[in-house]
């Protein structure tokens, strides 16, 4: 009698679809998107900054590259708020529709610039860091890690068998000034990780990241002995430096004053949410010129050396309330993004003609600490968490090859150095190119005409869709009459879904002046005495 025997073939899973739409190649603009059993979720929606072009324009990852597969997420997931992770999110978004979750700090600067576009604010939904939450196919868990804006989240994403984690940006600060350091047991406790999706940014280098606490030491150390004015320029989403700027103001005896309206608006906005309550009070800039120049830490933002920031008309002395003088101080609190290196030289150059100390990342390195991890940081991260396979995204082709090199060298898998459009599949073992979408530049330019003075006339700001059916109108109209004038939002906007389609206009510029003659002849049928029209029309297509 013969024994038979029975083979039981292991289920195989369906795969986890990763499409990279931004971040990869490059510094900036990131877009990630994951599919599983046909339905997706996205991961971020950053912009960058073009200064090697006319305007200097946004550029955007190319949304209509998912329209024409069909692809549209489910839901967006912020891990934090600087640009490069919501700075595309009101150009992207409206051709999507769906929910969109950040913590409170990301929600707060997404619901400003909704705002600011008349776009639907009921969309962005908050998450608390650590509480995990579902959408369609995807359980989604954020993670508290330390970068330099507080409420910087990785992001462990299960689908099916599938578990793997998203990074986000994150370093290991022993001593942040804001929020609490990364939670070691948390992450040494989440078990195996089949992938991770890994920040590569600062994986060139050997060491460890300095810390806030040391920036702060380095840079009051540096002001201290000062006697002119003081400029600090970064980012303006880095909470952790204005938090620094606010100490040592106190500490030298000198006023903080902001210049830059994004570094302003994100004081207020984290303010709003429990932020910045040791910052000193604000002098506002009208008032700086009044000060003594031994008084006066100003925080500017431009540090990338943006022709139309604040630093930038300081170094060319176009600032109408203040003028540095010989014997004041520059001080970049930054690291050049690759890219800017021309236009941050420029301005250097302009200060230090004009007889202005400089003190930057090759003079002063002590002075900014990246949020990024190097080298070490990585090493330890992953002898937490134990990943069995690395993705390395988040910078240029040269530090996506340093991260995977040093994963090899921990006995991480890992083969693929991706790039913008790569189509890749997870099926649990390996990582395997499904395809590639070609993706086209998306330009969106920043100096349209916004006319400010509307004391005696009505603005109207639309926001509009195009694609090749024509145009068509998106989110809420923002209607701001004269004083004594009532104008009825709700026939507006109808009277606007009409007449877009039927414009026929080709271009932005052609639908606005159509669009602003019938809207003059509207207002006069309907006997509207409002003064003189402004109208601002929105292109949030991408």
């Amino acid at each position: 009698m013969s024994d038979h025997q029975v083979s039981i073939r292991p289920r195989k899973r369906p795969p986890l679809d990763i499409l990279l739409m931004g971040g990869c190649g490059e510094i900036g603009m990131n877009l990630t998107l994951y599919g599983h059993n046909g339905r997706w979720i996205a991961v971020d929606c950053g912009m960058m900054i073009h200064q090697d072009l006319p305007d200097s324009p946004l550029q955007v990852p190319d949304g209509q590259a998912l329209k024409d597969r069909n692809i549209t997420p489910e839901a967006l997931i912020i891990t934090h708020g600087h640009e490069d992770h919501l700075g595309a999110v009101v150009w992207l978004w409206p051709r999507w529709g769906c929910p969109i979750w950040a913590s409170p700090l990301a929600a707060g600067l997404l619901t400003h610039r909704f705002a600011q576009h008349g776009l639907d604010t009921s969309a962005i939904r908050v998450f608390e860091p650590g509480e995990a939450f579902e959408q369609g196919e995807f359980d989604i868990r954020p993670l508290p890690v330390t970068h330099s804006i507080p409420e910087s989240a990785a992001l462990l994403i299960s689908a099916g068998r599938h578990r793997i984690l998203h990074t986000g940006d994150w370093k290991l600060d022993p001593a942040p000034l804001l929020g609490p350091p990364i939670n070691e047991a948390q992450f040494r406790a989440l078990g195996a990780i089949d992938l991770v999706v890994g920040d590569s940014t600062n994986a060139m280098q050997p060491g460890h990241s300095a810390s806030e606490a040391e920036v702060l030491s380095a840079l009051q150390e540096a002001i201290a002995p000062l006697t002119g004015r003081v400029v600090i320029s970064s980012f303006a989403s880095n909470l952790a430096r204005i938090h620094s700027a606010g100490l040592i103001a106190r500490a030298t005896g000198r006023r903080l004053v902001l210049a830059g309206r994004a570094m302003q608006r994100m004081v207020h906005i984290a303010k709003s949410c429990g932020y910045l309550e040791e910052l000193p009070t604000i002098v506002p800039l009208k008032d700086a010129g009044y000060l003594p120049a031994n008084e006066v830490l100003l925080m500017a933002t431009g540090s990338q050396g943006e022709p139309g920031a604040a630093l930038a008309r300081l170094a060319h002395n176009r600032m109408r309330d203040l003028e540095l003088e010989e014997g004041d101080t520059v001080i970049f609190s930054s690291r050049v993004i690759p890219g800017n290196e021309q236009p941050i030289a420029a301005l250097v150059n302009a200060l230090k003609q004009r007889n202005i100390t400089v003190m930057d990342e090759h003079n002063h390195p002590d002075l900014h600490a990246s949020g990024h991890p190097a080298q070490d940081e990585l090493r330890t991260f992953y002898h937490w968490i134990k990943p069995r396979h690395l993705l390395p995204v988040h910078g240029t082709e040269a530090h996506q090859c340093a991260h995977l090199a040093l994963a090899q060298q921990l006995g991480i898998d890992g083969e693929h150095t991706p790039s913008d459009g790569d189509w890749l599949r997870w099926t649990g073992d390996t990582l395997e190119q499904a395809d590639r979408l070609t993706l086209s530049p998306r330009l969106i330019n920043q100096q349209r005409d916004v006319r400010r003075d509307t004391r005696h006339g009505l603005r109207v700001v639309i926001s509009v869709l195009g694609d090749q059916s024509g145009w068509s109108r998106v989110g809420r109209t923002i209607v701001d009459p004269p004083p004594g004038v009532a104008i009825d939002e709700e026939a507006l906007s109808d009277w606007l879904d009409d007449q877009l389609p039927a414009l026929g206009a080709v271009s932005l510029r052609e639908l606005r002046t159509l669009l602003s003659d019938q809207l003059t002849h509207w207002l006069a049928n309907r006997r509207q005495r409002a003064g003189r029209l402004y109208l601002d029309v929105v292109d949030v297509s991408a």
